[in-house]
């Protein structure tokens, strides 16, 4: 099977899945006909600001950022955003997205240095 075959097999199955088969969550109907356009259409992200950081960078299209003529691989999927960037210390940069710490950039190593996943809950063990 070659890849428009694929593609045709796809596009047969989402044809189905949205349009003849029922869905119990949906109280039996097809996702189309209970699906309604959104009356705000999306504007995309609000402009960020970093005031209390040295920087913002904006990430390019393949993912990455350069400074100081160094290219450092964040992720794909910040792509095209601003992000702010504060030295901590000679070399040292702290990488901030939004409100959300990504982790530290060491010019030297030219990487990405994670904190844990800064998206997920917070939690506080019990004692």
């Amino acid at each position: 099977m070659n890849f428009l075959q694929q593609q045709a097999r796809f596009d047969a199955f989402v044809n189905e899945f949205n349009n003849e088969r029922p869905h119990e969550a949906l109280d039996m109907k097809s996702p189309a006909a209970v699906y309604s356009t959104a009356k705000i259409a999306y504007a995309g992200l609000p402009d960020v600001e970093y005031p209390f950081h040295d920087r913002d960078i904006l990430v390019t299209h393949c993912g990455r950022i350069c400074m100081a003529r160094k290219k450092i691989n964040i992720s794909t999927a910040l792509a095209g955003q601003r992000l702010g960037l504060k030295e901590v210390d000679d070399g040292i940069w702290l990488v901030s997205f939004m409100q959300y710490d990504l982790g530290y950039i060491d010019l030297e190593q030219r990487t990405l240095q994670t904190i844990d996943n800064p998206f997920g809950a917070r939690v506080s063990p019990m004692s």
